[in-house]
């Protein structure tokens, strides 16, 4: 499972079998969530995450958008 992105200590990564929409699994002290990032950035599951972790790691997600959707491609489109 490729990391994609760490920070504010949370991991954010890819499946290896992931399916589309595009998006980004996250982890954080042994809890996880998954946020969409295509065509709108949104949470789709959150496993015990606090609200403000879920809130950083969309923050981090809107930022780095253009980078997360390029690694995507470069893991999956083959």
């Amino acid at each position: 499972m490729p990391t994609v992105l760490f920070i504010f200590g949370i991991r954010f990564f890819f499946y290896p079998n992931d399916h589309e929409p595009i998006h980004v699994h996250i982890q954080y002290q042994g809890k996880s969530a998954k946020i969409q990032v295509c065509p709108d950035i949104m949470l789709v599951e959150n496993n015990g995450l606090k609200q403000q972790i879920i809130k950083k790691a969309i923050e981090a997600v809107v930022f780095y958008r253009e980078d997360i959707i390029a690694e995507w491609h470069k893991m999956f489109d083959k």
